[in-house]
């Protein structure tokens, strides 16, 4: 143990008092509550439930993703028959003796933002159907834990309330009232990683989002489960440690938790440029927080989507204008495209998508409306698996196909 002069203790003490009464001192009330997550429940025995929505311990605020499996995509049966069967590699011990064909799956992962869904209807087990607010309907099964799971409800009169999905008959989203008090703030930050920087909105682990959530790790001392709201920044340490910062100036190395170890699922940023990424954790170096300008965009501020419409030029340069189904799948503004780029994951609504060129037969070059170029791998979207694109509405007939294999660019209306 060091030893302290009197005079230190002196100066020492306020400090530690400062800390203790940080610790112990209520969160403080969001003062914009309209970027979180607002609607009614409606029950099978006819109860209705209407507050702030969680979804479990994750989604909390309108640009968080609700995850499902679409059953049905309406517009494959509009592709050449032959164009609905892929050929797959038969292997032994890692070695081509051939191939197979199987028909293209009609189901498709489904990702949309909670504002651009306006309703909706559970109808038995994790089958729903999602009503957007453009009015488009989709039959979706399972797929997340979006979908089975239960949803925190802050009803205004009944208080707080679990309730369990096989309750659920549907659940209509609302604006979320502007005198609602919420006892906590929005996560915000900075991600440090090893492309570039991402500032937006923070979820954690894909978990904590607010200053009330909990970081969990074991330090020297014990274990700790810290609110994130006291974090000032957390920094990747060793593969399975971070050394975590509090707003105070304390600093600790925490490990053996999912929270600051190899095992997170990796961070959200809410990033207005690219709408959301995801960073793995072999990507991250360091977060820091910083104090957020509002909760997000409202309810209101999700505009009914459009169908996706432009130009779509094949490799002999004969170009198709229509209204276009991407990847036989994402027809409207609100739908998701993904793709990687290493360790970083990219969720980008069409709505900021200008163009998409295919390079290699694993990735293509994503131009959004800003002008700035991504290029992207690894998913159905951007590679070699995707189905290619229908023209709807165009002078040649209804519908026109390109394989993905023919396209040399799309190119979306602004």
């Amino acid at each position: 143990m060091s030893v302290t002069s009197s005079s230190s203790i002196r100066i020492a003490l306020p400090t530690l008092a400062a800390v203790i009464l940080l610790a112990s001192a209520p969160a403080a009330a969001a003062e914009d509550p309209q970027g979180f997550i607002y609607g009614k429940i409606t029950t099978r025995t006819g109860s209705t439930f209407e507050g702030r929505m969680r979804w479990g311990k994750e989604e909390a605020f309108w640009g968080d993703h609700f995850n499902s499996t679409k059953e049905e995509r309406p517009y494959i049966d509009r592709a050449p028959r032959r164009e609905r069967r892929d050929r797959e590699a038969i292997k032994v011990f890692g070695i081509s003796i051939g191939s197979k064909w199987h028909n293209v799956s009609h189901d498709r992962s489904l990702i949309a933002r909670f504002g651009d869904i306006r309703r909706i209807v559970v109808r038995h087990g994790d089958e729903a159907t999602l009503v957007m607010k453009n009015g488009t309907e989709i039959k979706i099964d399972g797929g997340s834990n979006d979908l089975g799971g239960k949803i925190h409800v802050w009803d205004q009169e009944v208080g707080e309330i679990d309730v369990r999905w096989s309750n659920i008959e549907e659940i209509e989203m609302l604006p979320t009232p502007k005198d609602r008090v919420v006892e906590a703030d929005r996560l915000y930050g900075t991600v440090e990683t090893r492309r570039g920087e991402f500032s937006g909105f923070i979820q954690w682990d894909q978990d904590e989002c607010l200053s009330t959530d909990k970081l969990d790790g074991e330090s020297r001392d014990g274990e700790m489960s810290i609110e994130m709201g006291n974090i000032r920044s957390i920094e990747r340490h060793t593969s399975n440690s971070s050394r975590v910062v509090l707003k105070s100036g304390r600093e600790m190395v925490l490990e053996d938790s999912n929270d600051v170890d190899s095992n997170n699922r990796g961070i959200f940023v809410d990033d207005e440029r690219y709408g959301r990424v995801l960073v793995e954790w072999d990507a991250f170096e360091r977060l820091d927080f910083s104090d957020p300008n509002s909760t997000g965009p409202s309810y209101q501020a999700y505009l009914p989507a459009k169908s996706l419409s432009g130009k779509v030029t094949d490799e002999n340069g004969k170009v198709y204008e229509g209204r276009i189904v991407y990847d036989l799948d994402e027809s409207e503004t609100w739908e998701i495209l993904g793709g990687d780029q290493r360790d970083i994951s990219y969720h980008i609504p069409f709505s900021l998508i200008a163009s998409i060129v295919p390079e290699t037969y694993d990735s293509s070059l994503v131009v959004l409306k800003s002008g700035e170029k991504i290029e992207l791998e690894d998913s159905a979207d951007v590679g070699g698996a995707h189905d290619g694109v229908l023209i709807l509405d165009a002078k040649e007939g209804d519908p026109v196909y390109v394989a993905w294999t023919d396209v040399k660019r799309v190119d979306f209306d602004r």
